[in-house]
């Protein structure tokens, strides 16, 4: 199954969220019902990209995930810039590894997001770099499970 529309994306089961960077990808996921979108982890990129899918599928499988949903790094005017570009073309590489429902989700902010909530915790900057990119993908998990329910 290809990128979907929110029409076309599963209305029920647990889902990943996903916020790719250069370097890692965090990971999030939500409950069957979706009603609350936690961390779970960061997978560390390296320079190949198998052992990254391999965990990510892992996690997905375990979890009985429907889909996923991917952060898309928009610039502040909503266009698309070289991110944008390099998150398209990660997502690509998933559905070449394995045919799954992908949703992008706008992900402005959510990092900036995710670190504020983290200096609210009063979490220390070693606790708060070890955590910021699944914390992330949270708020992107939950920005589109309210996207989900509103244009459903």
């Amino acid at each position: 199954m290809p990128v979907v529309d929110v029409a076309d994306f599963p209305s029920t089961g647990p889902l990943l969220g996903l916020d790719p960077g250069t370097k890692t990808v965090g990971v999030a996921s939500c409950d069957a019902l979706r009603m609350i979108a936690s961390p779970v982890e960061t997978i560390p990129k390296g320079r190949k990209l198998a052992p990254v899918l391999d965990r990510l599928f892992h996690l997905y499988d375990d979890r009985k995930a429907v889909g996923l949903v991917v952060g898309l790094p928009l610039n502040m005017d909503g266009s698309e810039g070289p991110r944008a570009q390099s998150v398209r073309a990660f997502a690509w590489n998933i559905l070449k590894y394995r045919d799954v429902p992908i949703l992008f989700q706008d992900e402005r902010l959510s990092t900036a997001e995710a670190e504020w909530a983290m200096l609210e915790a009063d979490l220390s900057r070693k606790k708060r770099a070890e955590r910021i990119d699944a914390s992330a993908a949270a708020i992107i998990l939950k920005s589109a499970l309210e996207r989900l329910e509103r244009d459903a």
